[in-house]
């Protein structure tokens, strides 16, 4: 089509000059990146240095062959030291010994932008001289774990919190990773069946903790919570971020004031000298702070000069006598008390106070205190035993005539009575030890009564003082605990709690580890939150026991101690292992049909149904079987090993486990050699086959050979040969090589005709050899006259008796042949004399008569020779193949 068009053959011409000026210049290298100016490469962050990040030339098929070759160049000297090498030569980039970090290299890159590494490339000498860009994509991988800002957050949350109610979390976890690397979600490791954990997100796709609250909360019942709470980014493991979580909660003033004793009654003397103490009220609000406060005062109901004449202390609620009592004009006072508190409705008390005129002097009651003693308030450690004295109480202004009963009223274990022979002396002591954490306090009235009914009351408070005489108490004193092994690091296993009856100090509670205690356990000292560091594996060890302390801050301290059992669970996690690489067997070949081979031992770590193992056969399961309870390996048949001398089967093992998981190994059955097969003789191939002899052949020439191979191997393929019956010619004219079958002539050879060899292949094999015999015919003589005479010879041979008895090697030796002599020797004798007269007279005859013909027949003479089937070279070459292979 071109020859018809002129205008195409220019162009083509034209084309084919520049294509061709294209191949012959160095140029030519950048016909295929003439326009591809950028390359870019993409790698994850913190590779090892050296890694290969990508080859420039090779991306841009330049010629490596041209003169003189490329050099790339990288100017950004700083930028190749830091992070990358290049190489010179062909342009291949490497990572250097400075690990790339993606949040070092882009501090401040969204997830959207990407990080990349630019770089210029010169490509050199100025001939070839190349400006190409270069740009390395950083990736991310997950090698930043989220950090809270801070390791303890305090979030308030009042008391009177809704349920549902949200409480953001501000210092949320900050991760540098990217996407799915950075944080992913929030969860508390103990919500107390209180609280709940959600995650908002904002529109710059932060993701922020919000605390919800799930049930009402109660600051009396419980002041505050404390837990960790978890960042979890989205790595594949994911990586966790810890930091504690106080949860306080505020007070609200929920509560009011309640008295203890809504009604008090008192009994006053007319002559009680002023200040004396008449009551104590005591309100309470189990509320904090400024919501607790609580103030006593008069109701408005109570005149102005009976607040005079009884002070109330707004503080301490305690009534005191503040002026002279007039029992002319009033026996009876009522005081109606009102405790007050922050926006709350007063609790109301009434104190009735009754008043006893005095005829004549009351008695006075005289206290004198043994116990500490404060405003009318002793206090007694409850460590004192029991009997311990208070106070001695004394009685005066008692006229003799008077007689004066005194008595303690009041709950408690006090009791007041005479003090010895001293009269109007009373001791105040204990009836048994005290207990604070029973009773905190007792107020008791130590009464006086004369005669008249005149009654004087001393009141009295018994505060009982704390001491350290309780330990903690675990609520259980054995803590048994299941985790799976393989479980990630901080995993929370439980909480320990103890408490503590003691007050203040000496009731709070810190959790130390028994010194029994492994190291990868640890315990919050303060709120017991029992973690284990690391992962644990079952088949390392499966169970755990150690104790665990709970200590107060008393003085001595007191301590109590609980026994924890961490159980690892299993899981599937190892594959069965047999106890070999791999197996060999060997096995006499014949074996029995399912008799055992051989036993795969296999083993599993796992326990349960991941440590069961099941064994199959992947190949050769027609000829082989597995017993999968022990592991014994069978065959189905009996094997040959002339068929096949070695199996190879593939055993897979397979556990319980789901997913399960397995092995295989590479068992080898060799099968030994059973001496079978006697040997075959290849040569000479027929009992009727001969080979013509010159009468004139010298001793020590060698005549011909019996070769034969064994199937089996070893010694069972050990052939020897002999000769074990020999008929014609003299005895001892030819022998054979006991090892390679070759027949000599041994002696000249006077007598002319057929001489027969019956030799006899026998192999080395036990415990009984096996043999073949072959008979080799010799006829000597100048020529073969005849044919058909000898083969008549030969049939007449061929039952000749073969003797059963073997030949030893050891009789094949030079020198004359060894016979078995006959029984009836002297007629042997005499029979063997008859016989070579006949002979001498015969050869004589013959001689007489060749000789006459000798001279007519010399001319014509020439070595004709009959080979007993005898093979060409290449036929023996094959032969000694054949013999060589017999014995590998």
């Amino acid at each position: 089509m071109f020859n018809r068009h002129p205008s195409f053959r220019k162009r083509g011409g034209f084309w084919g000059l520049c294509i061709l000026l294209l191949y012959t210049s160095p140029l030519s290298c950048f016909a295929h990146f003439s326009q591809a100016k950028e390359l870019i490469y993409k790698i994850k962050e913190g590779l090892t240095n050296g890694t290969f990040i990508g080859a420039i030339g090779g991306d841009l098929n330049l010629d490596f062959t041209v003169e003189p070759p490329f050099l790339f160049s990288l100017p950004q000297k700083k930028v190749s030291e830091q992070y990358v090498h290049l190489n010179k030569a062909n342009g291949e980039l490497y990572t250097s010994a400075t690990e790339i970090d993606r949040e070092t290299l882009c501090p401040y890159n969204s997830e959207g932008q990407g990080c990349v590494l630019s770089l210029d490339v010169f490509i050199l000498p100025q001939q070839y001289f190349q400006l190409i860009k270069v740009k390395i994509l950083i990736e991310d991988v997950n090698d930043n774990k989220p950090k809270f800002p801070v390791d303890e957050i305090c979030l308030s949350v009042p008391e009177n919190t809704p349920v549902n109610a949200r409480f953001t979390v501000e210092q949320s976890a900050v991760d540098p990773d990217l996407g799915l690397h950075g944080v992913q979600t929030y969860w508390l490791v103990n919500n107390f069946n209180m609280f709940t954990l959600d995650v908002e997100q904002n529109e710059g796709g932060e993701l922020t903790p919000v605390l919800i609250v799930t049930e009402a909360l109660d600051r009396e019942t419980q002041a505050e919570y404390i837990t960790d709470i978890i960042a979890e980014d989205g790595g594949t493991p994911p990586l966790l971020g810890k930091a504690t979580l106080k949860i306080v909660i505020t007070d609200v003033n929920d509560n009011c004031p309640q008295f203890r004793e809504a009604q008090i009654n008192v009994t006053l003397h007319g002559n009680t000298t002023k200040g004396a103490h008449l009551a104590h009220l005591h309100a309470s609000d189990p509320d904090l702070g400024a919501n607790a406060q609580i103030s006593y005062a008069y109701s408005e109901r109570v005149p102005r000069d009976i607040r005079s004449l009884f002070h109330l202390d707004r503080v301490t609620g305690v009534i005191k006598l503040a002026g002279k009592v007039n029992t002319a004009t009033a026996t009876f006072y009522k005081l109606t008390v009102l405790a007050n508190g922050p926006g709350c409705i007063p609790a109301v008390a009434t104190v009735s106070v009754h008043i006893i005129k005095v005829v004549t002097g009351p008695p006075a009651v005289i206290a004198r205190y043994i116990a500490p003693e404060k405003d009318g308030v002793v206090t007694i450690k409850e460590s004192e035993p029991a009997f311990s004295p208070i106070a001695f109480f004394t009685v005066k202004n008692i006229n003799v005539h008077q007689k004066v009963d005194c008595y303690l009223e009041g709950a408690g274990p006090f009791r007041l009575g005479p003090y010895q022979l001293f009269k109007n002396e009373y001791l105040l002591e204990t009836t048994e030890p005290l207990d604070y954490e029973k009773i905190q306090e007792y107020e008791l009235i130590v009464v006086a009564k004369n005669t008249q009914e005149l009654v004087i009351k001393t009141f009295l408070k018994v505060q009982v003082l704390d001491e350290n005489d309780n330990a903690p108490v675990f609520q259980q004193s054995l803590v048994e605990i299941s985790v799976e092994e393989n479980n990630p690091p901080n995993t929370f296993l439980t909480q320990l709690q103890a408490s503590d009856q003691d007050s203040e100090g000496r009731g709070e509670v810190i959790y130390l580890l028994g010194g029994d205690a492994p190291g990868i356990f640890t315990v919050d000292r303060v709120t017991g939150v029992l973690t284990v560091a690391t992962s644990l594996d079952r088949e390392e060890k499966e169970t755990y026991r150690f104790i665990v302390r709970a200590v107060d801050q008393g003085t001595p301290r007191r301590e109590s101690i609980a026994t924890v059992v961490v159980i690892v669970q299993d899981r599937n996690d190892n594959s069965p292992r047999f106890i070999n690489k791999d197996f060999t067997f060997f096995v006499p070949e014949n074996f029995p049909g399912y008799g055992e081979i051989g036993v795969l031992s296999v083993t599993d770590a796992d326990a349960g149904e991941n440590g069961w193992v099941a064994l199959s056969i992947l190949n050769g399961s027609d000829i082989f079987m597995i017993d999968t309870g022990r592991g014994a390996l069978r065959v189905k048949t009996s094997l040959d090993r002339e068929q096949q001398g070695t199996y190879q089967l593939w055993i897979e093992a397979v556990d319980g486990g789901e997913p399960a998981l397995s092995c295989i190994t590479m068992v080898t059955v060799l099968l030994l050699d059973v001496n079978d097969n006697p040997p075959i003789i290849l040569f000479p191939q027929s009992n009727q086959s001969y080979m013509l002899v010159l009468p004139n052949t010298l001793p020590g020439t060698s005549i011909t050979e019996v070769y034969a191979v064994d199937k089996d191997t070893g010694m069972n393929a050990v052939i020897a040969y002999s000769i074990i019956r020999r008929k014609g010619g003299e005895p001892g004219s030819f022998a054979i090589d006991p090892e390679t079958g070759n027949i000599t002539l041994k002696r000249e050879l006077s007598n002319r005709g057929l001489y027969s060899l019956l030799v006899k292949v026998s192999d080395h094999g036990q415990p009984e050899p096996l043999y073949s015999t072959v008979m080799v015919n010799f006829f000597v003589n100048e020529t073969v006259s005849n044919e058909s005479y000898i083969q008549s010879l030969l049939s007449r041979e061929a039952d000749i008796e073969i003797e059963e008895r073997p030949w030893y090697t050891g009789q094949m030796t030079e020198g004359p042949e060894r016979y078995e002599m006959f029984p009836c020797q002297t007629i042997l004798i005499a029979l063997s004399v008859a016989c070579l007269g006949l002979f001498l007279f015969i050869v004589t005859l013959i001689s007489y008569i060749c000789c006459k013909r000798f001279k007519k027949q010399r001319k014509k003479r020439s070595e004709v020779e009959i080979p007993l089937k005898r093979k060409d070279d290449s036929v023996q070459v094959v032969n000694r193949k054949l013999r060589h292979f017999s014995k590998i």
